[in-house]
């Protein structure tokens, strides 16, 4: 079993100020496979020094300084790529399959992205009788959680190095082995001693000591809404930026003029990539009542030929989820979809047949869901399809939008243009019109209790900036 019991800090491999472990899990074995040590206040304390101290030089790096150092970190990156695929697959579950395709290429793709916004950003603009001026905002805190975790780093770290900023970085306990691969890579390509830095913990130990930390000036955090209220609660005092990605529930509403096959084949996948474990995975299939049988047959049979196994093999679509109080959670909720009355299409409760050990979730669908149903209700965040029947467009609409959340939507139409109508009606920071995939350059992020700010792209480099007027005399 690997050992993992030292944090970066300034630019090197420390050990904590307290000794205390914790045990990283398999989901596919439920057994250990790594130890990691967890930090307290007094190695944030550490930490947010070191970042203090590199601000002053590295915020005053050069663009093609920074553009070197980018290039140098895709360089390493690409060097220890099959191990970053082999490290998630083992830590949270994701078919190694995926991991190669998409778990580990969103690293690449954040950084390049950076890269490039890097390369062509205008720093100062003259207006009037001022200059507009963007300068980074500081030392960052960035939290992020295990579901996408080497997305869900690079969508921050890459942007805070492009924009000039130090950072701290706390990844989540359960999945942080690719946070450790990233901090060598990030040592290996030359990133400063200070710049970047990494210490393991928990919420409220790790996270709530950087959220109040003074000398941080911008906290970004991916995660449940309840833990993004807590860090924007914790950081309230100290007045800085929050930047928020949190939960969803998003809905995919099928138009009557959608091609049923594709469109319920397709989102139910969508659905199941991951084991369900994606904020932004359409949870709520809205179907026209008329169609609703159909929809629950082609949702049956996609599902049932989903294959669910062991993550290192090659031909599994579906692993395990990532914890066995994720495991827990999801049993249970399956479990309140039954005794609620929603039609339990496929799946249910326990693991599918012939897996005794592993946090495996049957692939599950239910029809007949209304709105107030929990499983309509809440972030399930596992494979698991609820199908609701609407009578009209401007229901489904409204369905749509009936949620706490609004981080993404889906609409399926035989036209762009209708499809683009109704797109325009859901109340949500992203909509994939019949099946399109994200774009690394668009923003992300969600309305209501989906977050605040936005990741990726312009927007999410601009996150990492503060703007500031310098006005000058007329010329």
């Amino acid at each position: 079993m690997k050992q993992y019991l030292k944090f970066y800090i300034n630019g090197e491999w420390v050990k904590p100020v307290k000794s205390a472990s914790l045990d990283v899990i398999n989901p596919a074995t439920e057994e250990p496979f790594a130890t990691i040590s967890m930090g307290s206040e007094a190695d944030v304390d550490k930490a947010v020094a070191a970042a203090s101290a590199a601000f002053s030089s590295y915020s005053q790096t050069t663009v093609s300084e920074r553009v070197e150092l980018l290039n140098n970190i895709l360089a390493e990156y690409k060097k220890r790529y099959d191990e970053m695929a082999e490290v998630i697959s083992t830590e949270m579950g994701a078919p190694i399959s995926l991991s190669k395709a998409a778990q580990a290429v969103t690293g690449l793709a954040h950084f390049s992205t950076a890269l490039e916004i890097l390369k062509q950003y205008a720093w100062e603009e003259r207006k009037g009788n001022y200059v507009l001026r963007k300068e980074p905002v500081g030392v960052c805190g960035l939290i992020t959680p295990w579901n996408w975790p080497i997305n869900q780093i690079s969508c921050k770290v890459a942007p805070a190095l492009a924009a000039g900023c130090t950072m701290v970085l706390k990844p989540s306990e359960v999945a942080p082995v690719n946070a450790i691969v990233l901090a060598e890579i990030l040592h290996d390509a030359g990133v400063p001693a200070g710049v970047f830095n990494l210490v393991n913990g928990d919420g409220p130990s790790v996270g709530e000591a950087m959220s109040r930390h003074p000398d941080i000036h911008m906290m970004s955090f991916t995660g449940s809404t309840r833990a993004g209220i807590a860090v924007a609660k914790a950081s309230a005092d100290s007045v800085k930026r929050v930047a928020q990605e949190l939960g969803g529930k998003s809905a995919n509403i099928l138009l009557e003029d959608a091609d049923l096959q594709g469109a319920v084949s397709g989102g139910v996948k969508q659905v199941f990539t991951n084991s369900g474990q994606s904020c932004n995975a359409p949870t709520r299939m809205l179907v026209p009542a008329a169609m609703h049988d159909q929809a629950l047959e082609i949702a049956k049979q996609t599902a049932e030929a989903v294959k669910v196994g062991d993550p290192m093999a090659e031909e599994t679509v579906l692993g395990p989820v990532v914890s066995g109080v994720q495991f827990d959670k999801i049993q249970a909720l399956i479990q309140k979809g039954i005794d609620e009355g929603a039609t339990l299409v496929t799946g249910g409760t326990g693991r599918p047949d012939g897996l005794n050990q592993g946090y495996y979730v049957k692939p599950t669908i239910f029809g007949n869901v209304n709105n107030d149903m929990t499983i309509a209700r809440e972030e399930i965040f596992g494979p698991v399809l609820s199908i609701l029947p609407y009578q009209s467009e401007e229901e489904a609409i409204k369905i749509a939008n009936d949620t706490p959340y609004g981080l993404s939507g889906y609409v399926q139409s035989g036209s762009v243009e209708h499809a683009m109508e109704v797109a325009a009606q859901i109340r949500t920071g992203n909509v994939h019109v019949n099946g399109s995939g994200p774009d690394f350059n668009a923003p992300f992020g969600g309305y209501k209790q989906s977050g605040n700010g936005r990741e990726w792209g312009d927007h999410g480099f601009e996150e990492f900036l503060e703007t500031k007027a310098v006005f000058v005399p007329a010329a």
